[in-house]
């Protein structure tokens, strides 16, 4: 999983990359909330912890900003204010949670853990979706297109689940090595074109002009179901 962590205070902020990246995230970080807003929107992250108290642009700002721009990834906002009358700004703004400085790294990591959860449920794929002419069967591992059954391997229907949950939005390959092959054993990025040209051999008309599994130049992948 992708984290951004928008904290202008550097110890803190050194500290928190610290932690997160030694239970296996891939995380980035911003010291600012303009520089923030900027790699929220223009890279794919699973969750963003938002320090509140920022110069320039402000937590608050940055969260409404971000879900002004369609961004839907949960929203851990950080701060040392405690007023009721904040938290409810923050969650107003369109946090997730709230949690107060200072606070314990056992907690923070449980509250991570916990807003993935409930995000990765929020974007469940149905058993059985179908893709233009072809219809996939997440159940069974198989995906028929022309009267014609394409057996899917674990990895493929990761890949895919992990496209259907996002439908039209780009997927990094560092994410779907992240989400599908898993923190601590994957293989270069390249694994997933390999694995892509594969899956539009079962799913495309013609895998060589794709209308569903779409490149996206400097990124990954997307998938389109209106072609």
């Amino acid at each position: 999983m992708r984290l951004l962590i928008i904290e202008d205070e550097a110890p803190m902020r050194t500290a928190l990359v610290e932690t997160l990246a030694a239970e296996g995230y891939r995380v980035r970080s911003a010291a600012d909330g303009v520089a923030g807003l900027e790699l929220a929107c223009t890279e794919t992250f699973d969750l963003v912890l938002l320090d509140v108290m920022m110069p320039g642009l402000d937590g608050f700002a940055v969260c409404r900003e971000l879900r002004k721009r369609g961004r839907d990834m949960p929203v851990l906002m950080l701060t040392a204010k405690g007023q009721i009358d904040d938290r409810v700004q923050g969650l107003d703004s369109g946090a997730d949670d709230y949690l107060l400085k200072p606070f314990s790294l056992k907690e923070l990591l449980a509250r991570v853990r916990a807003l993935l959860r409930r995000h990765e449920r929020g974007q469940a794929v149905p058993d059985l979706l179908e893709i233009g002419s072809a219809t996939i069967d997440f159940r069974r591992c198989v995906l028929t297109r022309a009267g014609q059954e394409h057996s899917l391997s674990d990895k493929e229907t990761g890949i895919l689940r992990l496209l259907a949950a996002t439908p039209g939005e780009a997927v990094s390959r560092e994410k779907f090595l992240d989400v599908v092959w898993g923190y601590h054993a994957y293989p270069s990025t390249r694994t997933i074109d390999n694995f892509i040209t594969t899956l539009r051999s079962k799913l495309e008309i013609d895998p060589a002009n794709p209308l569903h599994l779409v490149t996206v130049r400097g990124v990954g992948y997307r998938l389109d179901f209106s072609s």
